[in-house]
């Protein structure tokens, strides 16, 4: 699976082509990152960017865009309708694919320390990266926009910045968060009347007692003499877009006014989507399957390489994934093999006495791949949360002593971790050792393959469950470890050896 990081960052400033432009240019400057989507709006003056790559690329191309931003946009000079603070407003990291929200929020903290430090920029975390809890709604943390901020930074402790200066500069202040797939929904209203907008706004907002999961505003849209509902669902499956429209329907009748339109500003979850047409068609029984582009886009998933993704994110020269989870991952390889080897020997009328049996091992070996595949995603986590324990601050004694535990628990943890890789891979190399005796006499290169794999995997876990093992205090849990390890190492070796007997015999 790609390790996959989506970001939105959005920018003030919807209105000058050319600079969007310009910083599109750093996004794409970055290779592996992918661009997916530009909005701008003139009304808000405001630019919405989206795109997605590997976890350390998405930072990197979100310090390079945040960078350009400050150059070309002066906040002194900025109007526009939408709340704003800086050049670079809010940058979310949304996790996609095999990362997790605590792997966004230590990109988030390490690019609020990046940019607060190399660019003099003032950084609020906002969301789930939040270190405060008056700073995980956005708009607690953007309340007086710019020019409010600016008046309090230097003297207001509570404006005091997570990273940067205490002062602003003309690129004002960032919020950079972690935050889950977010929608943008607009409604538009047949009225110049924003008073109206803003009290519908004020009626499904959770802020102000509306719907849990909406944040609403309104605005009047001078250029088409409308108004407008503007609204961030940040979960769409408690709250879904269906039931918010359906009450603002309800609340634009009661003021007499229609509702023009809607649209979504960037990306939306299919899902979403899904929700709206059976809500609105009273669909029975529809699944999100069944829509034709879902089916062609997960056949043309599975015809990418997801191994050749995984590799290059190997090579990208970060300290994740790593050893651990490449030995994972060859672990799974071992137990994919033995699933093919079964396969095309079940059935066979040569075979029939084994097939009860092979049922059996296909059954456990599809069970182990899967397992496997998790444990590459967990040595990748794991490591980051000894990397993450090693930034903690360490100031005070008290500090001092919570570091040096939480050192220890992800040292422990680290080495747990390719421990269970060792584990499952000598289940896979037994099972290696069935499909090589018994399996299809055509699938004996495979079913050799496989235990080289799994007898790869369980080494190359090992090593890390020994380099781990060398910065643990607690002798008592390394000795444990030691010894459980050199077990499963002792059994492969029997195994191994077992099996390269069979395979001289048939070959």
């Amino acid at each position: 699976m790609a390790r996959l990081v989506e970001c939105v960052p959005n920018f003030s400033e919807g209105r000058r082509a050319e600079v969007i432009e310009a910083i599109l240019a750093e996004i794409k400057s970055v290779e592996g990152v992918m661009l997916l989507d530009k909005e701008m709006d003139k009304d808000h003056n405001r630019a919405v960017i989206s795109f997605v790559g590997g976890p350390q690329k998405a930072k990197t191309a979100a310090f390079k865009a945040i960078a350009r931003a400050a150059q070309l946009i002066d906040m002194d000079q900025h109007k526009g309708e939408h709340p704003r603070m800086g050049a670079t407003d809010v940058v979310p990291f949304v996790p996609i694919s095999g990362v997790t929200m605590d792997e966004c929020i230590t990109l988030a903290r390490e690019l609020g320390k990046e940019v607060g430090e190399k660019l003099g920029i003032p950084v609020y975390l906002y969301e789930s990266a939040a270190t405060r809890p008056d700073r995980v709604n956005l708009a607690d943390v953007r309340k007086g926009e710019y020019e409010g901020i600016k008046k309090e930074i230097e003297t207001n402790p509570d404006r005091k910045p997570d990273y940067g200066p205490s002062k602003l500069p003309k690129a004002g202040a960032t919020a950079i968060g972690a935050r889950m797939p977010l929608i943008a929904f607009n409604v538009y209203l047949g009225t110049r009347d924003v008073s109206i907008a803003r009290k519908i706004a004020k009626a499904i907002r959770f802020s102000t007692g509306g719907y849990r999961y909406v944040k609403a505003l309104g605005f009047e849209i001078k250029e088409r003499g409308l108004v407008q509902v503007s609204m961030n669902l940040v979960n769409y499956k408690e709250t879904p877009i269906y039931r918010v429209f359906e009450t603002i329907k309800r609340e634009a009748e009661r003021h007499s006014v229609p509702v023009i339109s809607s649209e979504i500003v960037g990306l939306t979850p299919l899902e979403a989507l899904v929700d709206v047409s059976d809500f609105y068609l009273k669909f029975e029984n529809f699944k999100k399957g069944q829509v034709l582009e879902e089916k062609l886009l997960t056949f043309a998933g599975k015809q990418r390489s997801e191994l050749s993704d995984f590799m290059d994110e190997v090579a990208a020269g970060t300290p994740v994934p790593g050893g651990g989870s490449v030995a994972a991952a060859s672990g799974a390889s071992g137990a994919s093999l033995v699933s093919m080897v079964c396969r095309l020997t079940i059935g066979k009328k040569k075979y029939q006495e084994f097939e009860e049996e092979l049922k059996k091992v296909l059954e456990e070996s599809e069970k182990l791949r899967q397992e496997l595949k998790e444990l590459i995603i967990k040595d990748g986590e794991s490591f980051t949360r000894v990397l993450d324990s090693l930034k903690l601050p360490q100031n005070t004694p008290e500090e001092q002593t919570r570091r040096l535990v939480a050192i220890q628990e992800a040292y422990k943890e680290a080495a747990l971790v390719p421990l269970r890789t060792m584990e499952k891979s000598l289940e896979v190399l037994k099972l290696s050792r069935i499909v090589v005796e018994k399996g299809n006499v055509n699938t004996l290169s495979d079913a050799g393959a496989s235990a080289l794999m799994a007898k790869g995997a369980l080494e190359g876990a090992l090593l890390n469950v020994k380099i781990n093992l060398k910065s643990i205090e607690d002798q008592t849990f390394a000795s444990e470890l030691k010894n459980k390890s050199e077990f499963i190492l002792s059994e492969s070796q029997r195994l191994k050896q077992e099996i390269d007997t069979l395979l001289q015999e048939k070959l």
